[in-house]
C-alpha cells in the first residue's frame, strides 16, 4: 500500500516537474520559431534591398575597429543578454566578436556606409571558403598558409606565423576572384560594377597593409598610430581577466561564424540609425518572427547624432526594435584628450529603460 502511494506521489511530482519545464520552455521556441534557420538567397538580397536606405558617407574607411578594450565588456555582456536571439551591431568585424560570444539565432549590420556593407559580404565570403582559422588568414592577407598550423594552434601562433609570410599578388588575385564568384555565382546577389570596385579597394587595402592594418590607415598612407590597435593586436586583446573572445581565438569560434555566415544568418543593411527606413524595418521584422533584441552595438553613433541634434529620432527608431529587462545597449565611449588622443572603452546599458529615458 505504501509502495504504490509512494509511486503515485512521484508520478504527481515528475509530472508536474515536466508541466513546469514545458511551461518555461515552450514560450521561447515560440518566440523563436518564426526567425529562421537558415536564410535563402533570394529572401537574404530581397531583405537587404528593402530594408536598406540610400547609401550616406561617413569620415573615414573604418575597414577595422579601433576599439581596443571591447572585449573587456564580454563576461558581463554574455551574464546579462540572451543567446538565440537578435543581434543588431554596427560597423566591421568587431560585430563578429559580440556575435561569437552572444550566439545570436540571427544578426544585423546597420551601417551608414555601402562600403561596411560590401565589407560584410567580403568577409561572408571569406568566412564560407576557408576551411578553418588558418585559411581565413591566408585568404583574408593573402599570404601562404605556414606549415604545422592546425586547429589547435592558438590564435597567437597562427599570427606569429603569418608575420613570417610575405603577401603574395598571385593569392590577391585568386581570392579576390574567388570573392566575387562566391557572391555573385553561388549566391547569385546581383552586385553592380560600383560593388565590386569597393570590394577591390577594400580587400587591397588589407592585402597591401596586412595583420598591422589600423582603423586610421588608408587616411595616414601606412604611418602607424601608436594609439590604435591593428588588426593583429585586435584578434589577440583579451578581456580584465586575459581570456581571449575575438572572432579567431578558436576553432569552435570560427566553426559557428562559418555556419552563420553560410546560412546567411547575418544581414548586412544600410542605413542612418536615425533614418526613415532601416532600423523601422528591422523592428517590424522581428516584431513579426516574434523575436527579441538580445544586443544592439551601438559603438559611439550617438555622439554624432547628438551632434546632430537627431538623437531623440534614433531613439524613436530604437523602440520599435521588440525589447526585454535582458536586453542590452553595448556602447563605446571616448577616454583620453585631443592633445593625446582619445580611446574607446565599452559599456553596457539596459535598453528599454534608456530608450525611454531618451524620450
Amino acid at each position: 500500500m505504501e509502495t504504490r502511494r509512494f509511486l503515485r506521489l512521484s508520478l504527481l511530482i515528475a509530472g508536474a516537474i515536466l508541466a513546469i519545464g514545458i511551461a518555461t520552455r515552450v514560450p521561447m521556441r515560440a518566440a523563436d520559431a518564426a526567425l529562421p534557420s537558415t536564410v535563402s538567397d533570394e529572401e537574404f538580397w530581397r531583405l537587404v534591398s528593402e530594408f536598406s536606405e540610400r547609401a550616406g558617407t561617413f569620415q573615414s574607411d573604418n575597414l577595422l575597429s579601433n576599439e581596443r578594450w571591447l572585449q573587456h565588456v564580454i563576461p558581463d555582456l554574455v551574464a546579462k543578454a540572451r543567446p538565440n536571439r537578435v543581434y543588431v551591431g554596427v560597423g566591421p568585424e568587431q560585430n563578429f566578436t559580440y556575435i561569437a560570444a552572444l550566439k545570436p539565432a540571427m544578426a544585423f549590420i546597420v551601417d551608414i556606409r555601402r562600403g561596411n556593407f560590401d565589407l560584410h559580404l567580403m568577409y561572408k565570403a571569406l568566412f564560407e571558403l576557408s576551411a578553418d582559422r588558418a585559411e581565413f588568414v591566408s585568404r583574408l592577407f593573402c599570404r601562404p598558409r605556414p606549415d604545422g598550423l592546425t586547429a589547435k594552434s592558438t590564435i597567437d601562433e597562427i599570427f606569429a606565423a603569418y608575420e613570417k609570410v610575405e603577401s603574395s599578388d598571385t593569392l590577391y588575385s585568386r581570392n579576390m576572384r574567388a570573392i566575387v564568384n562566391t557572391l555573385t555565382k553561388a549566391h547569385g546577389f546581383q552586385l553592380s560594377s560600383a560593388d565590386v570596385l569597393r570590394l577591390q579597394h577594400i580587400f587591397n587595402a588589407i592585402y597591401v597593409y596586412g595583420p598591422g592594418i589600423q582603423y586610421s590607415t588608408t587616411q595616414t598612407a601606412g604611418r602607424r598610430l601608436t594609439r590604435e590597435p591593428s588588426y593583429a593586436e585586435l584578434m589577440l586583446a583579451t578581456d580584465l581577466g586575459g581570456f581571449q573572445h575575438s572572432f579567431l581565438a578558436t576553432e569552435e569560434t570560427f566553426a559557428y561564424l562559418k555556419r552563420f555566415e553560410s546560412d546567411n544568418l547575418l544581414i548586412p543593411l544600410m542605413g542612418d540609425f536615425a533614418g526613415p527606413k532601416a532600423l523601422a524595418s528591422v523592428g517590424r521584422y522581428l516584431a513579426n518572427s516574434g523575436a527579441t533584441v538580445s544586443a544592439f552595438y551601438l559603438s559611439n553613433v550617438e555622439e554624432y547624432l547628438r551632434q546632430d541634434g537627431r538623437l531623440r529620432t534614433f531613439c524613436d527608431n530604437a523602440a520599435t526594435l521588440p525589447t526585454d529587462e535582458a536586453s542590452v545597449f553595448i556602447r563605446s565611449l571616448r577616454n583620453g584628450t585631443p592633445d593625446f588622443g582619445f580611446e574607446l572603452h565599452s559599456e553596457l546599458g539596459p535598453m528599454g529603460r534608456q530608450i525611454a529615458e531618451c524620450k
